[in-house]
């Protein structure tokens, strides 16, 4: 199970529906009650709970990328694979500000009649990655909400400044009790909304899926069951208010015709990929091709263990990266997993975009 990279391909193809990736999270978790965390998988499991303070050291943080030898260094110490670039940490964070500069607050929609509920109110969270990598993504998320006249919450967390997680990086290492502790705290702060039936929207697949999947097997029934009817990602949202004739976004042809689409596993893995692509269909002359792949190759951490850099590589190389090399200077490669989008920049030199960038960069 080494090779495993959870991708729930067999949740989705597996008659009986196994999930392997369980599988693994269970054994891993038996199996860190006998054999400490290395040093890698220790960094890499507890991203959420230090990120607020590597934020604010961002510029010593990307050293590792600029400084020569220092990569060869974090191969030899840590098991980072040196020819792999890191994530670039941010010190223009998204801050879960409900008044971002240069975006105004939407209009204040009405109730639904005889309910104390606003129709058009929903919460955005944001997820570690896309708040310390890549904020452009939730800037782009929440302009498009509000263009699209939703109420927008920015859920806080009431123990500290720190984000909401969802636990991923701990359940990649085994770690279920930190896990259902960030599950337990995410659902305590989100409480308010799920009693309300309010749709919980998320930027990264296999965060926000976690949700839909993990938190009820850490935290069967209740509030967590609750949470998972709620809980999409934010093309499903955009494709059940378009296909409801709610949604009100007035959207513009771009300069780039062609979208070639690369779905995130856990994407397939749900059957959320026609809502990807029917909401880049609602971009004017926006032509949509999906690449036939399946993982990326790095999920999550995988791609980056100097161990598993050339499978990761192969994995890559059966269909995503030829694709993404074929295609033209001007067509947008799109991506929603973070971990993709940094495949496809090592692999192919293409920058991927999440799919709020893409409706943000159309919007009227």
């Amino acid at each position: 199970m080494d090779l495993c990279v959870s991708c729930k391909g067999c949740k989705r193809e597996c008659p009986t529906g196994v999930d392997m990736a369980k599988m693994k999270i269970e054994f891993l978790h038996h199996y860190r009650q006998r054999h400490a965390l290395s040093m890698r998988q220790r960094l890499i499991a507890y991203l959420p709970r230090y990120a607020p303070w590597a934020a604010r050291l961002g510029w010593v943080m990307n050293l590792r990328d600029h400084v020569p030898g220092l990569a060869a260094l974090s191969e030899s110490l840590l098991g980072f694979s040196s020819k792999r670039s890191l994530p670039k940490w941010r010190s223009d964070t998204f801050h879960l500000d409900p008044l971002l500069p240069g975006i105004s607050p939407p209009p204040q929609p009405s109730p639904i009649e005889g309910e104390g509920v606003f129709s058009h109110e929903v919460v955005l969270w944001v997820d570690t990655f896309n708040n310390y990598f890549e904020p452009e993504n939730a800037r782009a998320a929440l302009a498009v909400l509000r263009a699209a006249g939703y109420r927008v919450h920015l859920p806080r967390a009431q123990d500290s400044a720190r984000p909401l997680c969802c636990g991923r990086t701990f359940l990649a290492a085994g770690l279920v009790a930190e896990a259902e502790a960030e599950a337990r705290r995410m659902i305590a702060t989100l409480k308010p909304f799920i009693d309300r039936g309010v749709a919980v929207i998320g930027l990264e697949p296999s965060c926000l899926l976690s949700l839909r999947d993990e938190f009820i097997s850490m935290l069967p029934g209740g509030d967590a069951a609750e949470l998972a009817l709620n809980a999409m990602l934010l093309e499903e949202f955009l494709a059940r208010e378009a296909d409801a004739g709610r949604l009100k976004l007035k959207l513009k042809a771009l300069p780039q015709k062609k979208a070639l689409l690369h779905g995130h596993c856990h994407q397939k893995a749900f059957a959320v990929m026609p809502a990807v692509e029917r909401v880049l269909r609602l971009v004017p002359q926006l032509e949509v091709e999906t690449i036939e792949a399946s993982c990326c190759g790095m999920a999550g951490s995988f791609g980056y263990e100097a161990d598993h850099y050339e499978v990761s590589m192969k994995m890559a190389e059966a269909s995503l990266l030829p694709a993404v090399r074929a295609a033209d200077a001007d067509t947008l490669i799109v991506a929603d997993g973070t971990s993709c989008r940094h495949q496809i920049a090592d692999g192919a030199q293409r920058s991927a975009v999440h799919v709020a960038r893409v409706l943000h960069a159309a919007l009227e």
